[in-house]
């Protein structure tokens, strides 16, 4: 610790007295969205390529086999509605998987605490943590889209929508995998979030199917779901389609956003799961 620091008082990490102007603070963020980007892009066949795979796979059985029994939701081909969700889906799994294999993984080596030591704010650290999630989320949802365009027909009805709904759905989903992280105190903590609360919310988010195929209490029942609107708002960027309203989407995102951020800025401020 250096001189000019502060000692921790009641169990609270360090925090030093100088800090950084902002171009020191844009190049810090930089070097951690570098870091981020160089390590998910370094082990592609890992990271990037197994989302690929299982795409195709969804589409060759719920599209081409499936598919034709269904025939159309809300006028589109069944094969052209799995197309929104599928990307997502991939998304926010990936997002979330890769914040929290990362901060995990500092933790675990220890090197997480250079950063909490060093003149970067909390709030910058976390951004920093949170773009790296984005950009892996939004690079397979890229390459999930290319997988796509060999089995369906995609067009784009509101752009903006798309792109908004994909960055706040794999910022909101970067800071889960943060807080989950920032609990978690072994390689196998990480996986109880994403197998028993992620996975069954996103398959009953209406990926596979609309919510107006469902009974009328299964209907209302999905209506608490987070990821349905999520899901939905993706689809009407997408296909001009949903079972919910749009600025229900950005509402939920949104809030739910600005509230796990508040949160993992009080987990960083009393150093929650993060001293040794």
């Amino acid at each position: 610790m250096q001189p000019n620091q502060e000692l921790p008082i009641s169990g609270e990490l360090p925090v030093p007295v100088h800090g950084l102007n902002t171009s020191q603070k844009w190049h810090a963020f930089l070097m951690l969205l570098t870091r981020e980007v160089l390590r998910f892009g370094r082990i592609w066949m890992q990271t990037i390529l197994p989302p690929m795979i299982t795409t195709a796979l969804y589409f060759i059985v719920f599209g081409h086999l499936i598919g034709p029994r269904v025939g159309e939701i809300d006028g589109v081909p069944y094969i052209n509605y799995l197309v929104p969700g599928l990307i997502l889906m991939s998304v926010i799994t990936q997002s979330y998987a890769n914040v929290v294999s990362s901060f995990y993984g500092a933790k675990f080596a220890r090197h997480i605490e250079e950063l909490l030591v060093s003149p970067m704010p909390h709030w910058l650290i976390i951004l920093g943590y949170l773009a790296g999630g984005v950009a892996r989320g939004l690079a397979v949802g890229a390459a999930v889209t290319v997988v796509a365009l060999f089995f369906a027909d995609i067009r784009v009805h509101d752009f903006l929508a798309l792109l908004l709904v994909a960055v706040l759905t794999s910022s909101l989903f970067s800071l889960a995998g943060m807080i989950n992280a920032i609990y978690a105190n072994s390689f196998d903590h990480i996986a109880i979030v994403p197998t028993f609360v992620l996975t069954p919310l996103t398959y009953l988010g209406g990926v596979f199917y609309s919510i107006h195929m469902l009974p009328p209490f299964w209907q209302q029942v999905s209506l608490f779901n987070p990821i349905l609107y999520i899901i939905n708002g993706f689809r009407y960027a997408m296909l001009g389609i949903s079972d919910v309203p749009l600025l229900a989407t950005f509402g939920i995102l949104i809030a739910t956003f600005v509230a796990l951020f508040i949160f993992t800025l009080r987990l960083f401020h009393k150093g929650i799961g993060m001293r040794g």
